[in-house]
C-alpha cells in the first residue's frame, strides 16, 4: 500500500496480525480498538500534514519526526516514546554504508514510523503481520524492528570480514593498486556502519529502563539480547577496521621491500658496470697512441679482459657479502 503517503497501516489484534487500513480509517480510529500503526513516507505532502495537522503529536515531537537531518537517539515526551534508528540501506544500486532512518513515535495505543526511503526490515514486519506473526503490542513492535534492523545488517558486517579475507588471501596476487582501493573501502564502510551503530546500541540500553507500561518484561529482554547483537557487531566492524589497517601496512612494507631490492640490485649492477664501462670509454677515444689498433685481435683480447674483470668483481662482491 503507497496511498498518497501511505506506505503501511495496520490496526494490530493481539495475536501476531493485523487489518491493513487506509487513510478513512485511520482518521475514523479511536484508542480501545487494537494498537493503530502507520507507516509513512516523509516524501510525500500528505504525510506530512496528517503528522503536523491530525496525528494529535506536540510540535516537539512533531518536528523530530519531520527533520531533514536526524542521527540516533531516543527521549521521551509527554505523550509517549520518540525512537529514531537507522538501518543498512540495501535498495539496488545503494551503499549499504548509506545508512537509512527510520523515525518511531510509540505510545499505548498508537505507532508511527516515518521514512524517507525503502526500509527491508520494516517490510520484514509487513510481511509478518499478514501471515500472522507479527508483534502484538507497541513494545513488541519496537523490539521487532529493532530486532530485524540488526538482522539485515548482519549479512553486511559479515561480508566486510569475508572481504578482508578474501584480500588477505590474495595480498600477494593483486595489483597493489587494487588492494590499496580494497582495503580503503573497507575501512571506509566499517567506519560509517560503526558510527552509526555505537549510538543505537545505547538507544537499546536506554529503552530498557524506559518505565512505560507498554513495555513489557518480554520486551526489554528481547531489546537486551539487540543491544548484545549490536555489540558484537560493532567488534567486527573494528576488528575489520584493524585488520585492514594491518593489512594495508604489510602491503606498504612489502612494496617498500621490493621497491629497496630492485634499487639495491641496481646498484650492483651499477657498480660492476661502471669499471667496465670507464675502460671502454678509455679505450674508445679518439686520440693517437690508443694500442692495439693496427691489431686484429685487440677487440676479442679486450672482450676477454672484460668478462675476466667482471667475474671477479662478482666474486670480490660475493665474498664482501654484497649479494
Amino acid at each position: 500500500m503507497d496511498e498518497d503517503g501511505l506506505i503501511a497501516g495496520f490496526v494490530l489484534d493481539g495475536k501476531g496480525g493485523g487489518q491493513e487500513v487506509g487513510w478513512e480509517a485511520i482518521a475514523a480510529w479511536r484508542p480501545g480498538q487494537g494498537v493503530l500503526w502507520v507507516h509513512l513516507d516523509r516524501g510525500h505532502e500528505r504525510a506530512w500534514q496528517w503528522v503536523e495537522t491530525q496525528s494529535g503529536l506536540d510540535p516537539i515531537t512533531t518536528d523530530a519526526l519531520l527533520a531533514e537531518e536526524t542521527r540516533p537517539r531516543t527521549f521521551s515526551t509527554a505523550q509517549g516514546l520518540l525512537v529514531i534508528l537507522r538501518g543498512v540501506n540495501l535498495n539496488p544500486g545503494a551503499d549499504p554504508e548509506d545508512m537509512v532512518s527510520l523515525r518511531l513515535y510509540v505510545d499505548d495505543n498508537r505507532i508511527i514510523s516515518i521514512r524517507l526511503r525503502k526500509l527491508m526490515a520494516v517490510s520484514d514486519v509487513v510481511d509478518r503481520l499478514r501471515n500472522g506473526q507479527g508483534p502484538r503490542t507497541a513494545g513488541g513492535f519496537l523490539s521487532m524492528v529493532a530486532d530485524r534492523l540488526v538482522a539485515r545488517m548482519e549479512p553486511v558486517v559479515d561480508s566486510l570480514g569475508a572481504g578482508v579475507d578474501a584480500v588477505e588471501t590474495q595480498l600477494s596476487t593483486l595489483r597493489p593498486v587494487h588492494v590499496r582501493q580494497q582495503l580503503r573501502d573497507l575501512r571506509h564502510t566499517a567506519i560509517v556502519l560503526k558510527r552509526y551503530m555505537l549510538p543505537q546500541r545505547d538507544i537499546m540500553g536506554r529503552l530498557q529502563l524506559e518505565q512505560y507500561g507498554w513495555l513489557s518484561q518480554h520486551d526489554r529482554i528481547e531489546l537486551r539480547e539487540v543491544a548484545d547483537r549490536i555489540t558484537r557487531h560493532v567488534e567486527e566492524l573494528e576488528e575489520v577496521r584493524e585488520r585492514a589497517a594491518v593489512l594495508q601496512d604489510e602491503l606498504l612494507n612489502h612494496l617498500s621491500e621490493t621497491a629497496n631490492r630492485t634499487i639495491y640490485l641496481l646498484t650492483i649492477v651499477a657498480a660492476i658496470m661502471l669499471p667496465l664501462s670507464f675502460i671502454t670509454g678509455l679505450l674508445g677515444i679518439n686520440v693517437g697512441g690508443v694500442p692495439g689498433v693496427e691489431d686484429q685481435r685487440a677487440f676479442w683480447i679486450v672482450c676477454l679482459l672484460l668478462v675476466a674483470f667482471g667475474v671477479a668483481e662478482v666474486w670480490i662482491f660475493r665474498k664482501l657479502k654484497w649479494f
